[in-house]
Protein backbone atom coordinates (compact mmCIF):
# COMPACT_ATOMS: atom_id res chain seq x y z
CA UNK A 1 0.00 0.00 0.00
CA UNK A 2 1.22 3.52 -0.79
CA UNK A 3 2.58 5.37 2.24
CA UNK A 4 2.25 9.05 3.12
CA UNK A 5 5.25 11.35 3.55
CA UNK A 6 3.05 14.28 4.58
CA UNK A 7 -0.46 14.91 5.96
CA UNK A 8 -2.22 18.22 5.21
CA UNK A 9 -2.42 19.98 8.59
CA UNK A 10 -3.32 23.61 7.89
CA UNK A 11 -6.92 24.74 7.48
CA UNK A 12 -6.21 25.95 3.93
CA UNK A 13 -4.61 22.65 2.87
CA UNK A 14 -7.44 20.57 4.31
CA UNK A 15 -10.18 22.82 2.90
CA UNK A 16 -8.51 22.65 -0.52
CA UNK A 17 -8.61 18.83 -0.41
CA UNK A 18 -12.33 18.87 0.45
CA UNK A 19 -13.07 21.38 -2.34
CA UNK A 20 -11.36 19.06 -4.86
CA UNK A 21 -13.50 16.19 -3.60
CA UNK A 22 -16.66 18.31 -3.96
CA UNK A 23 -15.79 19.15 -7.58
CA UNK A 24 -15.35 15.44 -8.38
CA UNK A 25 -18.74 14.63 -6.86
CA UNK A 26 -20.33 17.43 -8.90
CA UNK A 27 -18.84 15.91 -12.03
CA UNK A 28 -20.25 12.49 -11.11
CA UNK A 29 -23.77 13.96 -10.86
CA UNK A 30 -23.43 15.69 -14.25
CA UNK A 31 -22.34 12.40 -15.84
CA UNK A 32 -25.16 10.50 -14.12
CA UNK A 33 -27.93 12.85 -15.23
CA UNK A 34 -26.46 12.97 -18.75
CA UNK A 35 -26.59 9.17 -18.98
CA UNK A 36 -30.06 9.08 -17.46
CA UNK A 37 -31.41 11.29 -20.24
CA UNK A 38 -30.32 8.60 -22.70
CA UNK A 39 -31.24 5.67 -20.45
CA UNK A 40 -34.19 6.56 -18.12
CA UNK A 41 -33.99 3.15 -16.39
CA UNK A 42 -30.49 3.85 -15.08
CA UNK A 43 -30.29 3.39 -11.28
CA UNK A 44 -28.02 5.23 -8.82
CA UNK A 45 -25.66 2.33 -8.11
CA UNK A 46 -22.85 3.61 -10.35
CA UNK A 47 -23.30 7.16 -9.02
CA UNK A 48 -23.12 5.93 -5.43
CA UNK A 49 -20.05 3.87 -6.24
CA UNK A 50 -18.23 6.80 -7.88
CA UNK A 51 -19.18 9.23 -5.11
CA UNK A 52 -18.15 6.80 -2.37
CA UNK A 53 -14.78 6.22 -4.03
CA UNK A 54 -14.09 9.94 -4.54
CA UNK A 55 -15.16 10.87 -0.99
CA UNK A 56 -13.04 8.11 0.53
CA UNK A 57 -10.03 8.96 -1.64
CA UNK A 58 -10.35 12.59 -0.57
CA UNK A 59 -10.63 11.79 3.14
CA UNK A 60 -8.09 8.98 3.54
CA UNK A 61 -5.10 11.29 3.07
CA UNK A 62 -6.53 13.88 5.48
CA UNK A 63 -6.81 11.38 8.36
CA UNK A 64 -8.27 12.68 11.62
CA UNK A 65 -11.86 13.75 12.16
CA UNK A 66 -12.64 13.89 8.43
CA UNK A 67 -11.85 10.19 8.04
CA UNK A 68 -13.48 9.40 11.39
CA UNK A 69 -16.81 10.65 10.01
CA UNK A 70 -16.55 8.12 7.16
CA UNK A 71 -15.78 5.39 9.70
CA UNK A 72 -18.87 6.31 11.74
CA UNK A 73 -21.07 6.29 8.62
CA UNK A 74 -19.78 2.87 7.54
CA UNK A 75 -21.27 1.34 10.71
CA UNK A 76 -24.81 2.26 9.67
CA UNK A 77 -25.43 -0.53 7.18
CA UNK A 78 -29.22 -0.18 7.41
CA UNK A 79 -29.39 3.39 6.11
CA UNK A 80 -26.27 4.15 4.04
CA UNK A 81 -26.22 2.85 0.43
CA UNK A 82 -24.20 -0.36 0.11
CA UNK A 83 -21.48 1.30 -2.01
CA UNK A 84 -20.73 3.84 0.75
CA UNK A 85 -20.68 1.19 3.49
CA UNK A 86 -18.25 -0.99 1.53
CA UNK A 87 -15.87 1.85 0.70
CA UNK A 88 -16.05 3.71 4.03
CA UNK A 89 -15.53 0.49 5.98
CA UNK A 90 -11.92 0.56 4.73
CA UNK A 91 -11.40 3.48 7.11
CA UNK A 92 -11.83 1.11 10.04
CA UNK A 93 -8.44 -0.56 9.67
CA UNK A 94 -7.06 -0.13 6.15
CA UNK A 95 -5.91 3.33 5.07
CA UNK A 96 -2.59 4.61 3.70
CA UNK A 97 -0.04 4.59 6.55
CA UNK A 98 2.67 7.11 7.32
CA UNK A 99 6.00 6.38 5.64
CA UNK A 100 8.85 5.03 7.79
CA UNK A 101 10.82 8.33 7.71
CA UNK A 102 7.72 10.28 8.81
CA UNK A 103 7.13 7.80 11.65
CA UNK A 104 10.70 8.33 12.92
CA UNK A 105 10.33 12.12 12.75
CA UNK A 106 6.97 11.92 14.52
CA UNK A 107 8.41 9.80 17.36
CA UNK A 108 11.28 12.26 17.75
CA UNK A 109 8.83 15.17 17.89
CA UNK A 110 6.52 13.52 20.45
CA UNK A 111 9.05 11.74 22.69
CA UNK A 112 12.41 13.33 21.96
CA UNK A 113 13.73 9.90 20.91
CA UNK A 114 13.64 7.73 17.82
CA UNK A 115 11.68 4.43 18.20
CA UNK A 116 14.85 2.30 18.11
CA UNK A 117 16.07 4.19 21.19
CA UNK A 118 12.93 3.17 23.12
CA UNK A 119 12.30 -0.41 21.97
CA UNK A 120 14.69 -3.34 21.43
CA UNK A 121 13.11 -3.84 18.00
CA UNK A 122 10.64 -1.66 16.08
CA UNK A 123 8.97 -2.38 12.73
CA UNK A 124 9.20 0.79 10.60
CA UNK A 125 6.15 -0.26 8.55
CA UNK A 126 2.73 -0.09 10.20
CA UNK A 127 0.60 -3.19 10.70
CA UNK A 128 -2.73 -1.33 10.78
CA UNK A 129 -3.58 2.27 9.89
CA UNK A 130 -6.88 3.95 10.78
CA UNK A 131 -8.33 7.45 11.13
CA UNK A 132 -6.42 8.91 14.09
CA UNK A 133 -3.36 6.71 14.43
CA UNK A 134 -1.51 3.66 13.15
CA UNK A 135 -0.08 0.56 14.85
CA UNK A 136 3.48 -0.79 14.69
CA UNK A 137 4.95 -3.99 16.07
CA UNK A 138 7.84 -3.78 18.55
CA UNK A 139 9.83 -5.88 21.01
CA UNK A 140 10.94 -4.90 24.53
CA UNK A 141 12.46 -7.23 27.14
CA UNK A 142 11.32 -10.27 25.17
CA UNK A 143 7.69 -9.09 24.90
CA UNK A 144 5.95 -8.55 21.58
CA UNK A 145 4.22 -5.16 21.69
CA UNK A 146 1.73 -3.10 19.69
CA UNK A 147 2.65 0.58 19.51
CA UNK A 148 0.03 3.09 18.40
CA UNK A 149 1.26 6.44 17.17
CA UNK A 150 -0.99 9.41 16.46
CA UNK A 151 -0.87 11.16 13.09
CA UNK A 152 0.68 14.64 13.13
CA UNK A 153 -1.75 17.55 13.34
CA UNK A 154 -4.85 15.43 14.00
CA UNK A 155 -5.86 17.07 17.29
CA UNK A 156 -5.17 20.57 16.00
CA UNK A 157 -7.36 20.13 12.89
CA UNK A 158 -10.52 18.77 14.55
CA UNK A 159 -12.28 22.11 15.08
CA UNK A 160 -11.53 23.38 11.56
CA UNK A 161 -12.54 20.04 9.97
CA UNK A 162 -15.88 20.08 11.77
CA UNK A 163 -16.45 23.70 10.72
CA UNK A 164 -16.09 22.55 7.09
CA UNK A 165 -18.40 19.56 7.60
CA UNK A 166 -21.03 21.47 9.63
CA UNK A 167 -22.96 23.06 6.68
CA UNK A 168 -23.28 19.65 5.01
CA UNK A 169 -24.51 18.02 8.25
CA UNK A 170 -27.05 20.81 8.86
CA UNK A 171 -28.49 20.24 5.40
CA UNK A 172 -28.41 16.42 5.61
CA UNK A 173 -30.15 16.23 9.00
CA UNK A 174 -32.33 19.35 8.65
CA UNK A 175 -30.94 20.95 11.80
CA UNK A 176 -32.30 24.37 12.60
CA UNK A 177 -31.45 27.15 15.04
CA UNK A 178 -28.83 27.54 17.72
CA UNK A 179 -29.87 24.33 19.53
CA UNK A 180 -28.06 22.28 16.87
CA UNK A 181 -24.74 23.50 18.27
CA UNK A 182 -24.95 21.00 21.16
CA UNK A 183 -24.59 18.09 18.71
CA UNK A 184 -21.46 19.52 17.11
CA UNK A 185 -19.96 20.25 20.53
CA UNK A 186 -20.60 16.64 21.55
CA UNK A 187 -18.81 15.30 18.46
CA UNK A 188 -15.92 17.73 18.83
CA UNK A 189 -15.40 16.91 22.52
CA UNK A 190 -15.36 13.14 21.86
CA UNK A 191 -12.97 13.49 18.92
CA UNK A 192 -10.62 15.59 21.05
CA UNK A 193 -10.74 12.90 23.74
CA UNK A 194 -9.76 10.30 21.15
CA UNK A 195 -6.56 12.24 20.44
CA UNK A 196 -5.56 12.17 24.14
CA UNK A 197 -3.67 8.89 24.48
CA UNK A 198 -2.99 9.48 28.18
CA UNK A 199 -6.77 9.51 28.70
CA UNK A 200 -7.13 6.40 26.52
CA UNK A 201 -4.47 4.63 28.60
CA UNK A 202 -6.40 5.31 31.83
CA UNK A 203 -9.72 4.28 30.27
CA UNK A 204 -8.22 1.10 28.83
CA UNK A 205 -6.81 -0.02 32.17
CA UNK A 206 -10.00 0.88 34.07
CA UNK A 207 -12.35 -1.00 31.73
CA UNK A 208 -10.05 -4.00 31.38
CA UNK A 209 -9.92 -4.24 35.19
CA UNK A 210 -13.68 -3.82 35.60
CA UNK A 211 -14.69 -6.29 32.86
CA UNK A 212 -11.85 -8.80 32.96
CA UNK A 213 -14.01 -11.39 34.74
CA UNK A 214 -16.53 -11.71 31.89
CA UNK A 215 -16.05 -15.13 30.21
CA UNK A 216 -14.46 -15.40 26.75
CA UNK A 217 -13.29 -11.79 26.86
CA UNK A 218 -9.64 -10.65 26.89
CA UNK A 219 -7.78 -7.35 27.02
CA UNK A 220 -4.15 -6.54 26.26
CA UNK A 221 -1.85 -5.34 29.02
CA UNK A 222 -0.91 -1.66 28.74
CA UNK A 223 2.48 -0.09 29.51
CA UNK A 224 2.31 3.47 30.93
CA UNK A 225 6.11 3.76 31.02
CA UNK A 226 6.21 3.23 27.22
CA UNK A 227 3.26 5.51 26.44
CA UNK A 228 2.69 9.25 26.13
CA UNK A 229 0.06 11.79 25.07
CA UNK A 230 0.60 10.77 21.43
CA UNK A 231 1.82 7.15 21.67
CA UNK A 232 0.34 4.09 23.35
CA UNK A 233 2.05 0.74 24.01
CA UNK A 234 0.27 -2.53 24.82
CA UNK A 235 0.74 -6.28 24.41
CA UNK A 236 0.62 -7.55 20.86
CA UNK A 237 -2.20 -10.12 20.53
CA UNK A 238 -2.50 -12.26 17.40
CA UNK A 239 -6.01 -12.63 16.03
CA UNK A 240 -8.45 -11.91 13.24
CA UNK A 241 -10.49 -8.73 13.05
CA UNK A 242 -14.07 -9.57 13.93
CA UNK A 243 -15.33 -9.05 10.36
CA UNK A 244 -12.64 -11.37 8.95
CA UNK A 245 -13.50 -14.03 11.52
CA UNK A 246 -17.25 -13.71 10.90
CA UNK A 247 -16.83 -14.02 7.13
CA UNK A 248 -14.91 -17.30 7.48
CA UNK A 249 -16.60 -18.85 10.52
CA UNK A 250 -18.76 -21.96 9.98
CA UNK A 251 -19.14 -22.92 13.66
CA UNK A 252 -22.49 -21.49 14.81
CA UNK A 253 -21.83 -22.34 18.46
CA UNK A 254 -18.54 -20.43 18.36
CA UNK A 255 -20.29 -17.43 16.78
CA UNK A 256 -22.88 -17.57 19.56
CA UNK A 257 -20.18 -17.74 22.25
CA UNK A 258 -18.27 -14.75 20.92
CA UNK A 259 -21.51 -12.83 20.35
CA UNK A 260 -22.56 -13.53 23.95
CA UNK A 261 -19.23 -12.20 25.24
CA UNK A 262 -19.67 -9.08 23.10
CA UNK A 263 -23.24 -8.50 24.32
CA UNK A 264 -22.31 -9.12 27.98
CA UNK A 265 -19.36 -6.75 27.67
CA UNK A 266 -21.57 -3.94 26.36
CA UNK A 267 -24.47 -4.50 28.72
CA UNK A 268 -22.11 -4.65 31.72
CA UNK A 269 -20.50 -1.36 30.71
CA UNK A 270 -23.82 0.41 30.14
CA UNK A 271 -25.82 -0.92 33.07
CA UNK A 272 -23.08 -1.33 35.68
CA UNK A 273 -20.23 1.05 34.80
CA UNK A 274 -22.56 3.67 33.23
CA UNK A 275 -19.93 4.28 30.57
CA UNK A 276 -19.36 2.47 27.29
CA UNK A 277 -16.85 1.77 24.51
CA UNK A 278 -18.70 3.88 21.92
CA UNK A 279 -16.74 2.80 18.84
CA UNK A 280 -17.94 -0.75 18.13
CA UNK A 281 -16.58 -1.41 14.66
CA UNK A 282 -14.82 -4.61 13.51
CA UNK A 283 -11.35 -3.06 13.63
CA UNK A 284 -11.63 -2.66 17.40
CA UNK A 285 -12.19 -6.36 18.13
CA UNK A 286 -10.00 -9.38 17.48
CA UNK A 287 -10.74 -13.10 17.78
CA UNK A 288 -7.79 -15.19 18.99
CA UNK A 289 -7.04 -18.82 18.15
CA UNK A 290 -8.81 -19.94 21.35
CA UNK A 291 -12.01 -18.29 20.12
CA UNK A 292 -11.91 -15.47 22.64
CA UNK A 293 -12.95 -11.88 22.00
CA UNK A 294 -10.21 -9.26 22.44
CA UNK A 295 -11.37 -5.66 22.94
CA UNK A 296 -8.97 -2.88 21.97
CA UNK A 297 -8.96 0.89 21.40
CA UNK A 298 -10.67 2.65 24.29
CA UNK A 299 -10.21 6.18 23.01
CA UNK A 300 -13.95 6.79 22.59
CA UNK A 301 -15.70 6.19 25.91
CA UNK A 302 -19.15 7.67 26.43
CA UNK A 303 -20.30 8.43 29.97
CA UNK A 304 -24.02 7.62 30.38
CA UNK A 305 -25.57 10.16 32.82
CA UNK A 306 -28.36 8.91 35.06
CA UNK A 307 -30.93 11.45 33.82
CA UNK A 308 -30.44 10.05 30.30
CA UNK A 309 -29.93 6.38 31.22
CA UNK A 310 -33.25 6.00 33.07
CA UNK A 311 -35.71 7.29 30.44
CA UNK A 312 -33.65 5.83 27.58
CA UNK A 313 -33.95 2.28 28.87
CA UNK A 314 -37.52 2.77 30.07
CA UNK A 315 -38.30 3.25 26.38
CA UNK A 316 -36.93 -0.25 25.77
CA UNK A 317 -39.86 -1.58 27.83
CA UNK A 318 -42.97 -2.47 25.74
CA UNK A 319 -45.18 -1.47 28.69
CA UNK A 320 -43.82 2.07 28.43
CA UNK A 321 -43.73 2.22 24.62
CA UNK A 322 -47.38 1.13 24.43
CA UNK A 323 -48.61 3.41 27.22
CA UNK A 324 -49.38 6.74 25.42
CA UNK A 325 -49.07 8.90 28.53
CA UNK A 326 -45.77 7.41 29.79
CA UNK A 327 -44.38 7.24 26.26
CA UNK A 328 -45.03 10.95 25.72
CA UNK A 329 -43.51 11.78 29.10
CA UNK A 330 -40.26 9.95 28.21
CA UNK A 331 -40.04 11.68 24.83
CA UNK A 332 -40.05 15.05 26.59
CA UNK A 333 -37.46 13.86 29.14
CA UNK A 334 -35.15 12.81 26.30
CA UNK A 335 -35.71 16.09 24.38
CA UNK A 336 -37.30 14.28 21.45
CA UNK A 337 -40.39 16.39 21.95
CA UNK A 338 -39.94 20.10 22.64
CA UNK A 339 -42.14 22.57 24.47
CA UNK A 340 -42.26 24.82 21.38
CA UNK A 341 -43.48 22.00 19.09
CA UNK A 342 -46.72 22.50 17.23
CA UNK A 343 -49.54 19.99 17.65
CA UNK A 344 -48.65 18.65 14.21
CA UNK A 345 -45.00 18.14 15.20
CA UNK A 346 -45.94 16.40 18.46
CA UNK A 347 -48.27 13.98 16.68
CA UNK A 348 -45.76 13.34 13.89
CA UNK A 349 -42.74 12.63 16.11
CA UNK A 350 -44.75 10.49 18.55
CA UNK A 351 -45.81 8.28 15.64
CA UNK A 352 -42.31 8.20 14.12
CA UNK A 353 -40.50 7.33 17.37
CA UNK A 354 -43.13 4.78 18.38
CA UNK A 355 -42.53 2.98 15.11
CA UNK A 356 -38.76 3.26 15.43
CA UNK A 357 -38.47 2.21 19.07
CA UNK A 358 -40.95 -0.64 18.80
CA UNK A 359 -38.64 -2.19 16.22
CA UNK A 360 -35.18 -1.18 17.40
CA UNK A 361 -35.67 -2.25 21.03
CA UNK A 362 -36.90 -5.77 20.16
CA UNK A 363 -33.75 -7.47 21.49
CA UNK A 364 -34.68 -6.16 24.96
CA UNK A 365 -38.21 -7.58 24.85
CA UNK A 366 -37.24 -11.25 25.22
CA UNK A 367 -34.85 -13.43 27.22
CA UNK A 368 -33.13 -14.55 24.01
CA UNK A 369 -32.56 -12.87 20.66
CA UNK A 370 -31.30 -14.16 17.33
CA UNK A 371 -29.16 -11.53 15.59
CA UNK A 372 -28.99 -13.68 12.47
CA UNK A 373 -32.66 -12.82 11.90
CA UNK A 374 -32.67 -11.28 8.41
CA UNK A 375 -36.27 -10.12 8.82
CA UNK A 376 -35.31 -7.89 11.76
CA UNK A 377 -32.46 -6.23 9.89
CA UNK A 378 -34.48 -5.94 6.67
CA UNK A 379 -37.19 -4.17 8.67
CA UNK A 380 -34.64 -1.67 10.01
CA UNK A 381 -33.36 -1.05 6.46
CA UNK A 382 -36.90 -0.60 5.12
CA UNK A 383 -37.70 1.84 7.89
CA UNK A 384 -34.56 3.82 7.05
CA UNK A 385 -35.58 4.01 3.39
CA UNK A 386 -39.08 5.09 4.41
CA UNK A 387 -37.72 7.93 6.55
CA UNK A 388 -35.31 8.99 3.77
CA UNK A 389 -38.24 9.41 1.37
CA UNK A 390 -40.53 11.12 3.91
CA UNK A 391 -41.08 14.67 2.62
CA UNK A 392 -42.89 15.66 5.81
CA UNK A 393 -39.81 14.77 7.88
CA UNK A 394 -37.67 17.15 5.83
CA UNK A 395 -40.03 20.01 6.71
CA UNK A 396 -39.75 19.41 10.46
CA UNK A 397 -37.12 20.89 12.77
CA UNK A 398 -34.43 18.20 12.93
CA UNK A 399 -33.11 19.17 16.39
CA UNK A 400 -34.42 16.05 18.11
CA UNK A 401 -33.13 14.35 21.20
CA UNK A 402 -30.52 14.79 23.89
CA UNK A 403 -26.92 15.19 22.73
CA UNK A 404 -26.24 11.83 24.43
CA UNK A 405 -28.22 10.05 21.70
CA UNK A 406 -25.39 10.61 19.20
CA UNK A 407 -22.91 8.19 20.74
CA UNK A 408 -25.35 5.87 22.52
CA UNK A 409 -27.32 5.23 19.34
CA UNK A 410 -24.06 4.87 17.42
CA UNK A 411 -23.01 2.26 19.99
CA UNK A 412 -26.16 0.21 19.52
CA UNK A 413 -26.10 0.44 15.72
CA UNK A 414 -22.51 -0.81 15.75
CA UNK A 415 -23.19 -3.54 18.32
CA UNK A 416 -26.23 -4.85 16.43
CA UNK A 417 -24.27 -4.98 13.17
CA UNK A 418 -21.35 -6.84 14.77
CA UNK A 419 -23.73 -9.39 16.29
CA UNK A 420 -25.45 -9.75 12.91
CA UNK A 421 -22.07 -10.40 11.25
CA UNK A 422 -21.45 -13.14 13.84
CA UNK A 423 -24.99 -14.52 13.34
CA UNK A 424 -25.09 -14.71 17.12
CA UNK A 425 -27.96 -15.99 19.23
CA UNK A 426 -27.65 -14.47 22.68
CA UNK A 427 -29.21 -14.41 26.13
CA UNK A 428 -30.09 -10.78 26.78
CA UNK A 429 -29.85 -10.91 30.59
CA UNK A 430 -26.76 -13.11 30.87
CA UNK A 431 -24.58 -10.11 31.84
CA UNK A 432 -26.38 -9.91 35.21
CA UNK A 433 -24.54 -13.07 36.29
CA UNK A 434 -21.27 -11.11 36.30
CA UNK A 435 -22.36 -8.14 38.39
CA UNK A 436 -20.07 -8.12 41.41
Amino acid sequence: MKTLDKIPTTKIERAGQLVKTGLKIGGNYISYYGEKMVNPSLNRDKLNENNAEDIYDGLKNLKGSALKVAQMLSMDKSIMPRQYVEKFSLSQFSVPPLSAPLVRRTFKKYLGKFPEEIYDEFSPDSINAASIGQVHQAMKDGKKLAVKIQYPGVAESISSDLALVKPIAIKMFNLQGKDSEKYFQEVESKLLEETDYELELRQSIEIATACGHIPNLRFPKYYPELSSAKTLTMDWIDGLHLSEFAAANTDAALGDRIGQALWDFYMYQIHVLKQVHADPHPGNFLIDKEGQLIAIDFGCIKIVPEDFYVPYFELANPNVINNPERFTEKLYELEILRLDDSAEEVAYFKRLFHQMLSLFTKPFHTENFDFSDEVFFASIAEMGEEFAKDTQLRKMNGNRGSRHFLYINRTFFGLYNLLHDLKARISTNDFKNYIK
